[in-house]
Formats: C-alpha cells, structure tokens, sequence
C-alpha cells in the first residue's frame, strides 16, 4: 500500500486533471424540471379558461378556473411522486407525456370523488371540465414533444454525464459516455494518497453515473472509492456480497450486468434543500455579522501588519482540495500550512488578538465565504489539513472509512463538534470519536437535524479545547 510521507505532503501540488473536466448537467436538468412544471401549471389554468370560452361563453369563468385550482396541488403532488420531472422523462418524451397523463387523470378523479361526497358536484360544468381536461392533456403531449427537441438542440440530447474507468477489466463501451484508462490518470484504488484521491475526484466531479471495469482482485477497492466519493457507482462484477452491492443493472445491448455500489448519500431534492439551507444561512450570517468580521480583521492587522487570512488546503466533498479560509491565530512566522502539529494550550504560536478568537471560535467564522462558494456546507465532517494527525498517524492510516467522511461538503460545524470531539487529536480515540460521529451524520441526514446542530453549536462556541 502507497505510503505518504510529510515531505511529499509538504511539496506536492495539485495534480494536473482539469477540475471543470465535465460541465454540471444537474443544474440544466433542475431548471429543466422547474420550466416543466411552470408549464404544466400555466396549461392548465390556459386549457380550462379556453374549455369556458368555448362552452360557456366566457373567459375565466368561476366554476371552471376552480376546478384547475383545485387540481393542481392534487396534480402536482401525484406528478413529483410518479417521476412526471425526472432524468427519463427529459429523455423520453414519450414516457413523459405517459406519467403526466396518468397524473392529470388520476387527479381529476380524485377531485370528482370529493365533489361527489361532498355534494358539490353542480358547482361545475361536466362539459367545460371535460373540455379542459382534453385541452391540458393535448398541451402537455405538445409542449414535452418541444422539450425533447429543444434538449436536442441546445444539449446534443444529452442530460446525463457517464464515465466508464477502464482498471484492466473487459471492455464496456456504453453509448453516450467517456472511456477513460486509470492507468493513463494513475489511479490506484489501494493507494491512501491523498493527491490521487484528489485527482480522482476532480475526474468524479459532475459525473452522473460512473462505471468501473476492473480485475476481481480490484474490485472491492474501486467499490470502496466510489462510496467515499459519493457518487453513483457501478462495477462490472459477480460478487455483490463482498462489494455491498445495493442494486444490480443490466445493460442488454452489451449482454452484461453491473452492480451498482454506490449512491451517493443525498438525492436531487435532499442536494436542493440542503444548498438553499447553506446559502441562506451563510448569506444571513455575513450581513449580521460583518461589523464583527471587519473589527477582527483590523485588530489582526494592528496587532503584527501580517495578513488576516489563513489560508490552508484541506480534503473536501469527494477527497478533493479546497482552500479553506480562517482568521490567521498564529504568528506569520510560525504558520503550519501543512497541519502538522495541532494547537496546544498555551501555544506560543498564537498571538494575543488570536487566542481570543480561536477560544470563541471567531477565527473559523471566514469560512461562510467557503460555504458561499459551495466548498463547504453550513453543517457537515469538519475538514481536516493533509498533515492532521493522531498519535503520530496519519488519519486515514487509523481508520480506513476516514475516507468516506468525505462524500459530503465539509461542514462549518459538525455533530462531532456539538458532542464535544474538537481540538488537537493526540489519541487515536480523538479520531475514531469524531469519525463514528460523522458517519452518523452522513447516514441519517436531514435538514431538521442540520438545524438542530446550529442551534446546538451556539452553546458551545466556548469550549476547553478551544484553544
């Protein structure tokens, strides 16, 4: 197994794998999916206006704009849960049109059940409500049929990314994707080193669905990648025990089958909220807080002219590197850009301004810009230097699953940090600790608990192991 030394960690750079590789296709596909169901609202009110007009006489009559009205929350709701706005139905309009029909139909019978028992059947007009159910279907067919050339257009048809890494297994050609050689990028799926975990991710990076063929004696390594990763995985492989398969996908045009290992820990919806989550709380935050931000920037700069950032590289969501911002604590001379060795109670590094705002914890407060620009979420693994380590280990040296903290954005604050697992790390059980704690965070996320965390670490931003 690859070993890294602090040397190599002190001089090595980035590798050179161009980090915008492939471009994002989840943000056309949100906005796609957001475009449809603007659409499908607007038809519908459109469609039963129209169906008034025409048999009533009248634009916008009452009765039938209540029946669109009160079809939509029912329409929608069985439309988000039937993937009416999916991968597929950006596809296929075909399959579109299908889920949005059955949607639009069930919802009407629905609501005419209610009316039935709730005797308010007269209220609306059978013909103009039939009339607006045949104008909306015919709409949505058309419009969808429009999407699916205006994907084409606009995208080339295509609203995925998948990657197929060639580890020395047999050949998967698959219609649509990239075919790249872990030979070719150096990647090792036994190796520990950080840098190769990076290049990894870059390559990851916006990937969809990833496939790997490689020998059996590789695979459980690739798996285990690709779950530190947090992407969808999938190996060309036959034992699905030993690789914690979740799921199994054939592929009938190359007569082969995949197991699919990986996920990825939050969906599309879950991906949203938690985003919206961070920004509105990070960018609420550097209002109210930017008196404080500029009052501990001039005092770091009055104390000793050196600069009032730290910058340092950490490991982030798929065991990329970032830069992560703080408030520089120590003296210029004696920055430790590597985190080799963690701060100590009475640390004569530290500087008078910075031994304050490392006890309050103020010093990791620049990191909202990190949240700001996506590198970092407000509650997540805390992000740790190349050098950390542990009784003289390097981290992932001590546990393996260290990796996997890594398939979410690093957080401001973690569960870790609310229960207590901060400071220098001398023993191994100061890792393993903070490791267990995010695992579980990882696994039972949800935006409840994320708020429940930031309100937890307002009562511990003072801490004995601040220091």
């Amino acid at each position: 197994m690859n070993r890294v030394t602090p040397k190599l960690l002190e001089s090595a750079r980035h590798e050179d794998v161009d980090a915008k590789l492939v471009p994002s296709l989840e943000r056309r596909r949100l906005r796609a999916y957001i475009l449809l169901m603007l659409a499908d609202g607007v038809l519908l009110n459109l469609s039963f206006a129209l169906a008034a007009l025409l048999w009533e006489g009248r634009w916008l009559e009452p009765r039938s704009m209540l029946a669109a009205q009160a079809m939509m929350p029912v329409f929608f709701t069985i439309a988000m849960y039937n993937k009416c706005y999916g991968v597929r139905a950006l596809g296929d309009w075909l399959f579109a049109t299908r889920k949005a029909l059955i949607a639009l139909f069930i919802s009407a019978a629905l609501i005419n059940f209610l009316a039935f028992y709730t005797k308010s059947n007269q209220d609306f007009s059978r013909a103009a409500v039939t009339l607006g159910l045949l104008f909306t279907a015919l709409l949505m067919m058309v419009f969808r049929r429009f999407v699916a050339a205006l994907i084409e257009l606009r995208w080339g048809g295509r609203i995925t990314n998948r990657l197929v890494i060639d580890d020395g297994g047999s050949g998967f050609p698959i219609d649509g994707a990239v075919t790249i050689s872990a030979a070719q990028y150096n990647l090792d799926p036994g190796s520990h080193d950080p840098f190769m975990l990076d290049r990894l991710g870059k390559l990851l990076r916006n990937q969809d669905k990833v496939v790997v063929s490689c020998p059996r004696e590789r695979r459980e390594n690739w798996a285990f990648l690709l779950k530190s990763a947090g992407v969808y995985g999938e190996i060309v492989s036959e034992p699905a025990h030993a690789l914690g398969a979740v799921g199994v996908h054939s592929y009938d045009a190359l007569d082969r089958t995949t197991l699919v290992v990986s996920t990825g820990p939050l969906g599309l919806r879950a991906r949203v909220f938690k985003r919206v989550f961070d920004v509105t709380v990070a960018g609420g935050a550097l209002l109210v807080l930017s008196p404080l931000l500029l009052v501990v920037a001039i005092l770091i700069k009055l104390e000793d002219r050196g600069p009032v950032l730290f910058v340092q590289r950490r490991l982030g969501r798929g065991n990329q590197f970032f830069d992560m911002f703080k408030f520089r604590s120590m003296r210029e001379d004696k920055l430790d850009h590597a985190g080799h060795q963690s701060a100590a109670r009475d640390d004569d590094r530290i500087t008078r301004i910075g031994a304050l705002i490392r006890r309050t914890s103020i010093d990791e407060l620049p990191q909202i810009i990190n949240v700001l620009k996506g590198d970092m979420s407000i509650v997540g693994p805390r992000p740790h230097a190349l050098g950390s380590r542990a009784n003289n280990k390097y981290f992932w040296d001590i546990d393996r699953m260290y990796w996997q903290r890594h398939c979410l954005k690093p957080g401001l604050t973690g569960l870790a940090q609310v229960r207590g697992h901060r400071g220098a790390t001398a023993l191994e059980k100061d890792l393993t600790d903070r490791l267990q704690s995010d695992l579980e965070y990882i696994a039972g996320w949800s935006l409840r608990r994320d708020i429940e965390i930031v309100l937890r670490t307002v009562m511990v931003l003072r801490h004995d192991n601040a220091f």
